[in-house]
């Protein structure tokens, strides 16, 4: 079994490889061509179509921090503007696209990257995570970059939906999480309006913090605050531990090679700060 510092130092590098679609123009192309205009009509339709055309309590309880109400201005109704199928379609060729667009052209890079992350995601237990297990059901793609992409996405749902039961085990829930968040490293004025609450509902999420002793008078993070947000962080890191025992040390040193220059590449669409929480580019 790989050490948990090691499944969050891949983590980082293949993490990028999945968010292009969310950020990258040629993504929001893909998504606005199949009728799923707007940023977020995309963004919930093509994270969530693995799971069918589900309603808005599903999809709000698996993606964690969003808002309800925000989740709900966006689901039943994109359905009606695509089928899960269309949007899995469009998902896959914008992220195709642009990949494509920003990553060297390595072919051969690429496609020994998808084989040795592929080898990680079916290796993946999806038990009690249903983001990532829906992901791994769907077809295996043929040509490299899908396939990159699409390991990239198994194994990120399943390091998120690992996440939140690390959050959900410290009884914490998605407003709290941000409001925390921000408390440690700040961020409210992106965090808030991204994941939908109103200045009433972030306020009652801090009131409910202070009350455990983890925020203090002028709302900073005490002691008790930090350990509980990095008992989570370890936590998250040892459940995002165990696709990576597919893999022998050398091939894990090996892909970690082969991922960090295309992690850097994709970089470039992704804003820093972000909500995923992956650090900015590197500069050596």
């Amino acid at each position: 079994m790989p050490d948990d510092a090691g499944a969050r130092d891949l983590w980082q590098l293949y993490e990028p490889l999945h968010a292009v679609t969310y950020f990258a123009p040629e993504a929001r192309a893909a998504f606005e061509g199949a009728g799923l205009r707007g940023f977020w009509r995309g963004y919930f339709a093509g994270r969530a179509a693995p799971l069918g055309a589900v309603p808005a309590a599903p999809v709000t309880a698996l993606f964690f921090s969003f808002a309800p109400a925000m989740v709900a201005r966006a689901l039943p109704d994109v359905w009606q503007r695509a089928s899960p199928e269309q949007a899995l379609a469009a998902r896959l060729d914008g992220a195709v696209a642009a990949l494509r667009a920003v990553l060297p052209a390595e072919p051969e890079r690429w496609a020994a990257a998808a084989d040795l992350l592929e080898v990680a995601a079916r290796a993946a237990v999806t038990d009690g995570r249903a983001l990532s297990a829906a992901n791994a059901a769907l077809p295996r793609p043929a040509e490299p970059l899908a396939r990159l992409w699409h390991a990239a996405t198994v194994l990120r749902e399943h390091r998120g939906d690992g996440h939140i039961a690390a959050l959900v085990h410290a009884e914490v829930n998605g407003c709290q999480a941000l409001v925390l968040r921000d408390a440690l490293h700040g961020g409210r004025e992106q965090l808030q309006p991204n994941r939908g609450w109103t200045d009433a509902e972030w306020d009652a999420a801090g009131k409910e913090l202070a009350s455990r002793g983890w925020l203090d008078d002028d709302s900073r993070p005490t002691a008790e605050a930090r350990a509980v947000h990095r008992a989570v962080e370890d936590h998250t890191d040892r459940l995002a531990a165990q696709p990576w025992s597919a893999l022998a040390p050398a091939d894990r040193t090996r892909l970690a090679g082969l991922l960090a220059p295309l992690a850097d590449a994709a970089a470039v669409v992704i804003p820093y700060p972000n909500p995923m929480g992956v650090p900015g580019p590197r500069t050596t």
